[in-house]
């Protein structure tokens, strides 16, 4: 989490994008008009409030986004796994928000919110000691076939 500068700094534009679908384009573009505007060498003498602000924008849009599943789901546990689950200002909020709606939160250990370079490596080595190559007509897909 940014700790060193203030969240509310700087307020930035959340999208309105329907359903449980997001985008953080709208916010990449905002923060960009943003600092257009601004004079020379702002971003760099307040590098510390707009990191805050940005995160904060980003868990907010995230934290609307899972309000919106547990609604339309019904369901109330909720997971936060991967690479993201590091970022201490999300698993707090996340706890936060879930203590507050009556969730049942999951969130693991620290050690264990990495990304999946690892484990795409793992697979890697295991598909090669196996022979088992892809040609460059390959698509990447999210469900391996074994």
């Amino acid at each position: 989490m940014q700790k060193k500068g203030n969240p509310l700094a700087f307020t930035f534009a959340q999208p309105k994008i329907p359903a449980l679908d997001f985008s953080f384009s709208g916010l990449k573009t905002s923060v960009l008009y943003f600092l257009q505007k601004q004079a020379p060498g702002f971003a760099e003498q307040h590098i510390d409030d707009l990191s805050a602000s940005i995160q904060y924008t980003i868990i907010q849009i995230l934290l609307k986004k899972m309000e919106t599943a547990v609604k339309e789901t019904g369901i109330r546990q909720v997971c936060l796994a991967g690479g993201v689950s590091a970022n201490s200002g999300l698993r707090e909020a996340l706890t936060n928000k879930g203590n507050e709606a009556g969730w049942e939160i999951f969130i693991p250990a620290f050690e264990y919110c990495t990304d999946n370079a690892a484990m795409i490596a793992i697979t890697a080595y295991y598909k090669y000691k196996a022979g088992q190559f892809a040609g460059l007509d390959a698509s990447p897909s999210a469900r391996a076939e074994w």
